[in-house]
């Protein structure tokens, strides 16, 4: 978590996973990081990701193989970890700005609505895979995505799977703006420089009113989504499963 001028940079990168899968271990160093962001002197966070993928969302072969040994304790176990990491969104008071450089997929695409400026790569797409492998949409999706795009393209994305193209997620709100990928990184940055050339307070205050009747909001339906994450995680190998991914996806 590098400190650059008066912002906090969470760089997201999986070790063990080309596409930047999230596991409950990473997922608590987010966390860690925003805590830390919220009481430094920094006005905002800035999140993006190494390589050509944003996030890919949860580690499918991770989870079969940590719910391989006791299923309701592990299945709970990851539902919390799910559900603390988008706590940590919805409560962080400064402004977060997100970079989003390749596909967003899963948790990683249900994240954004929970930020303030989403910039993206052209070359970026967004999907929500979740009902093709019997999971639940997680990261308060089920709320935030039919208040942003509308129930029916919704509904699309988090029933079917449907794959949205930077250019349509910006059209429909759930992005900030659209680069061309060979000057992305530029103008994220200089995005960033312009925000945090403005009092700290002000953003801080900006943020908590466009987000002060919202929040409450957020923090219920994440609090109620936890037992249905549990349950589907429970059964996840489950008749049916294991469910063939396309080859490098996961949840």
């Amino acid at each position: 978590m590098p400190k650059e001028e008066v912002f906090t940079h969470i760089l997201l990168s999986n070790q063990t996973s080309d596409n930047n899968a999230l596991t409950p271990e990473i997922t608590k160093e987010v966390q860690r990081a925003l805590c830390s962001a919220a009481t430094d002197d920094s006005k905002l966070l800035l999140l993006s990701a190494v390589g050509t993928v944003f996030c890919s969302s949860l580690d499918y072969s991770y989870l079969i193989g940590q719910l391989s040994s006791n299923r309701r304790k592990e299945s709970t176990w990851i539902a919390e970890a799910i559900r603390d990491f988008v706590k940590a969104f919805i409560q962080f008071k400064k402004p977060i700005v997100v970079a989003i450089n390749g596909p967003a997929l899963g948790l990683g695409a249900s994240i954004l609505p929970l930020c303030d400026i989403m910039w993206t790569n052209e070359k970026a797409w967004f999907q929500k895979p979740y009902a093709t492998i019997h999971l639940t949409p997680t990261g308060c999706s089920f709320y935030t995505f039919p208040q942003i795009l509308g129930v029916a393209l919704a509904n699309k994305m988090l029933f079917c799977g449907w794959k949205l193209t930077a250019q349509e997620a910006c059209s429909r709100g759930l992005v900030s703006q659209v680069f061309w990928p060979t000057i992305f990184s530029q103008k994220v940055m200089l995005w960033v420089k312009e925000m945090v050339s403005c009092s700290a307070m002000v953003l801080e205050e900006s943020k908590l009113l466009v987000r002060s009747c919202l929040k409450s909001v957020l923090e219920d339906v994440n609090e109620k989504k936890m037992p249905h994450a549990q349950t589907t995680l429970e059964f996840l190998q489950g008749p049916g499963f294991p469910v063939q991914l396309p080859a490098g996806q996961n949840l």
